[in-house]
């Protein structure tokens, strides 16, 4: 008990929480009923605190640590493939550029038939299963059996595991002649290496102008968005800047570094867009040196922070908020809890915002200008384009939705391509052959209508003619992957992407121009 008595020096408001706390478990563990399980009461207990304080504060356990970590550490170790499980068999969707299974040439297509000496086909096998047998240690070694095509006999690899890299540039080709483009899909320890490298391809191959597609990209490590607005931004800029109660306010300028700080920047940007995309487009935004194309993003001003716990595990505190240059903080209001705060998405929607851009209202104490051209922006919100682009919400279909949720096009793609792999290849010898000359129509549509029905989706004429341009968008964008690497989707896919035909439309026509962007 903590007894105060007159006169004495009383604790701080802190200091007798933290007590309170202390002795409060001490009680438990002194006096309940029954045994109890002490890491979990405190576990659940954490959970309940961070939970008190905002969205973003979050519990980690130590078993969950390290793979939380893998994707922006940009790196795992293990034998280096990409999977599906097709009817029950570990299918390799392909092999990972540099990875231990390329080396050894295994294919896409492969069927792991047997890891080590147990039977992995027919027996129920599950994605965490198959993580748990490939991934490992560095140097440690691992047996797979491979049918591979018609053959009856099993191929014997004994693959040694090394790193393997998580790439966090999706593609980075050339949309025309004077445009290039990077979709990057999170900001990992690696990034920059990726993007200066793209950047590099790019520019060799005649680049004037990018596009940087940061749609679905929710956020990652702060240095990593502020290193990516310095390749865009003219010297001695603020790009960004963070304050919190226990942090002093940490201004961040850009240097005389930087592969783009010339030439026509658009950003794509939507609802997914999170945290590092928006300090990266609300730093552009900002200072007038691109345009911003899509639909308003998240809305994550908050700075996370990792603080370690005696048992391996951690929490990501958040101590500060971020700002743009001009002053903003995109943070969404969060004051309504967590079921509301992640309902903001559903509402949009419902809101009708994704589809019209005037249908959310900013007061004027939001309002900021820009820092050259006084343009006027917008906070407390996410960022707001310069150009919407409205969700597509005239192509989906039950039939579409349901290729997609029982995973029924991924494994049509699967099949098809193990089949017809080596025709394709000989008659497309590049990706640019295959974009104007594969009818995916004319090969695809019976075939996957038939696969459908194995599925127990019944073909529906009506709904199939109202989807096509989504379907045969994806089945050719996933063979593409199939047949040459990751990138290869995107280059199908962004051939009727809206937002990808309007960055090009602006670059083009005189939209930099009418809004005075700093381009030259």
């Amino acid at each position: 008990l903590i007894i105060l008595a007159s006169g004495e020096a009383q604790a701080q408001p802190d200091q007798l929480s933290e007590q309170k706390l202390q002795t409060f478990f001490r009680y438990i563990e002194m006096a309940y009923v029954d045994s109890i399980n002490a890491p979990k009461l405190v576990e659940t207990a954490i959970k309940s605190i961070l939970k008190e304080l905002d969205p973003h504060s979050t519990y980690i356990p130590a078993e969950e640590l390290r793979r939380m970590n893998e994707p922006l550490e940009g790196k795992f170790e293990g034998i280096g493939i990409q999977f599906n499980i097709l009817r029950d068999t570990i299918v390799v969707v392909s092999p990972i550029a540099g990875g231990p299974s390329e080396l050894l040439g295994i294919r896409s297509g492969d069927r792991i038939i047997k890891i080590d000496t147990q039977t992995v086909a027919g027996v129920g096998f599950t994605n965490q299963d198959v993580f748990e047998r490939l991934r490992g240690k560095k140097g440690t070694q691992v047996n797979v059996s491979i049918k591979r095509g018609n053959t009856e006999d099993l191929i014997e690899f004994n693959i040694t595991r090394d790193k393997i890299p998580i790439y966090s540039v999706d593609a980075s080709y050339m949309l025309d002649k004077s445009t290039g483009y990077i979709k990057l899909n999170r900001f990992a320890a690696t990034s920059m290496e990726e993007i200066r490298m793209g950047l590099d391809k790019l520019q060799s191959n005649g680049m004037q102008n990018l596009v940087l597609d940061l749609r679905g990209n929710s956020g990652g490590y702060l240095q990593t968005a502020i290193d990516l607005v310095d390749e865009f931004i003219a010297k001695d800029k603020l790009i960004v800047y963070t304050e919190g109660r226990a942090y002093a306010k940490d201004e961040t300028y850009s240097t005389d570094k930087g592969k783009f700080k010339k030439g026509k920047l658009v950003v794509l940007i939507d609802e997914g867009s999170a945290s590092a995309s928006e300090i990266v487009s609300g730093a552009v935004q900002d200072w007038d040196r691109g345009l911003i194309i899509g639909r308003r993003s998240f809305g994550k001003g908050l700075v996370q922070r990792p603080f370690n716990l005696p048992d391996g595990s951690a929490m990501r505190l958040t101590v500060s908020r971020y700002f743009t240059p001009s002053g903003r903080c995109i943070q969404r209001p969060y004051e309504g809890g967590d079921e509301s705060y992640y309902k903001d998405l559903q509402e949009r929607y419902s809101h009708g915002e994704l589809v019209h851009p005037d249908s959310i209202k900013f007061p004027d104490s939001l309002i900021y200008s820009t820092k050259i051209r006084q343009r006027k922006v917008y906070g407390g919100g996410g960022i707001m384009p310069d150009i919407f682009i409205p969700l597509d919400t005239t192509r989906g279909s039950e039939y579409y939705s349901k290729l997609i949720r029982k995973g029924v096009l991924n494994d049509f793609v699967l099949d098809y391509t193990q089949q017809n792999k080596r025709d394709l290849l000989d008659k497309y010898s590049e990706i640019n052959s295959f974009k104007t000359g594969f009818d995916v129509e004319k090969e695809c549509k019976e075939k996957l209508i038939a696969y459908a029905k194995k599925q127990e989706i019944e073909f529906d004429e009506t709904q199939y003619e109202k989807s096509s341009s989504l379907i045969h968008s994806s089945l050719k964008g996933l063979i593409a992957r199939s047949l040459w690497e990751p990138g290869a989707f995107y280059e199908i896919i962004n051939l009727d992407d809206p937002a990808i035909l309007k960055a090009l439309e602006s670059i083009n026509d005189k939209t930099f121009q009418k809004l005075k962007l700093v381009y030259n």
